[in-house]
């Protein structure tokens, strides 16, 4: 990949950057905190996350010591909850070994619980100007389309070969402002999922896709499997105006999370009805919930869900108001479809 494109993606990005928060200064808790944040997650749904976190915890210090259950709460709705755990303990490792401060060193930062390669190139390039590239999948498309590279991005091979290739046109002193123009240019011109937008592209004269006619038709990935479909039978339970939750397992899909009680596949209210009796549950009245559906990345959950006013309320669940449940509890998207009908009380 030539470097001749360097200067002019510079000169696009210093006009037409998006005026981003985390963009104010180049301060390594707050990059780092928005990169963890913008993992497999939309720009426009990030930024009030980022804000309200920085609201609650101004340094990675207010983090390490802030109570997981308020963590797991400000990231309520993000998804990924893993990202926020490793969160709490990478900010532990960065005052207990570092004194707070984040090294300037991309092993240290690559160490981190949580971080990988791009986000040690991203933080370590951009706060503290080392000369390493930041390869994430915005990244990686611009590199395809610009040397017309038709291997799968998603191969771990082609992902290095392409971080090399990334780094040997890092320009001299400026590693953090061209990782950024790169992303920016994927994010906003050279779009993911449709055609790009080449008419605007400030390195189209050095683009081999565009050349070749097949910029459009980059990258490729290896076919994905089908997800795996779950059906599950989601249950409000009222006793009074308290609503009962639980936890989720300590390892697996939602790791240690509050959930609406719930039965593995499509029950009927008829069936539902008797595997609560079982439970020790006394129904009094229950009505059926829209159904509801969430994907994960590599399970569906079709959700059949009621809303069940209890008579005798059995035992092995939490119950909490409504409102309690809004302001303390997080509680995963998932199950937001269900949450919806509450009332405060």
């Amino acid at each position: 990949m030539t470097s001749g494109f360097v200067q002019p993606l510079l000169d696009w990005y210093e006009v037409h950057q998006r005026r981003l928060p985390w963009r104010r200064d180049q301060d390594a808790y707050h990059v780092w905190l928005s990169e963890i944040m913008l993992q497999q997650t939309r720009v426009e749904a990030v930024i009030p996350y980022y804000e309200r976190f920085l609201d609650a915890c101004p340094t990675v210090r207010d983090l390490a010591a802030l109570p997981e259950e308020k963590l797991l709460k400000l990231w309520e709705g993000l998804g990924y909850y893993s990202r926020a755990r490793n969160l709490h303990k990478a900010a532990r490792v960065v005052c207990e070994q570092y004194d707070g401060q984040f090294p300037a060193d991309y092993a240290a930062l690559r160490a981190l619980p949580g971080v990988g390669d791009y986000t040690a190139g991203a933080v370590g390039s951009i706060a503290f100007g080392l000369p390493v590239p930041a390869v994430d999948g915005n990244v990686l498309r611009v590199t395809a389309r610009l040397t017309n590279d038709a291997r799968p991005i998603d191969d771990t091979r082609v992902k290095r070969e392409m971080t090399e290739t990334v780094r040997a046109v890092l320009p001299e002193g400026q590693s953090g402002t061209f990782n950024q123009a790169l992303m920016e240019l994927g994010a906003t011109i050279c779009l993911p999922n449709g055609a790009p937008k080449c008419a605007d592209c400030p390195c189209l004269p050095w683009c081999e896709g565009y050349a070749q006619g097949s910029a459009a038709m980059l990258p490729a990935r290896t076919p994905k499997k089908a997800r795996r479909i779950e059906e599950r039978t989601v249950l409000v339970l009222h006793d009074g105006d308290r609503v009962g939750l639980r936890r989720r397992p300590a390892r697996g899909l939602l790791a240690g999370l509050w959930e609406f009680p719930a039965y593995e596949g499509k029950l009927s209210p008829a069936q539902t009805r008797e595997k609560l009796e079982q439970d020790g549950f006394q129904v009094r009245e229950m009505l059926s919930l829209r159904p509801a559906k969430h994907v994960f990345s590599h399970v569906e959950w079709h959700m059949t869900g009621y809303d069940i006013d209890l008579a005798t309320a059995g035992e092995g669940l939490t119950w909490v108001t409504p409102a309690r449940l809004r302001g303390e509890y997080a509680l995963p998207s998932a199950f937001r479809a269900f949450l919806d009908g509450l009332e405060d009380a």
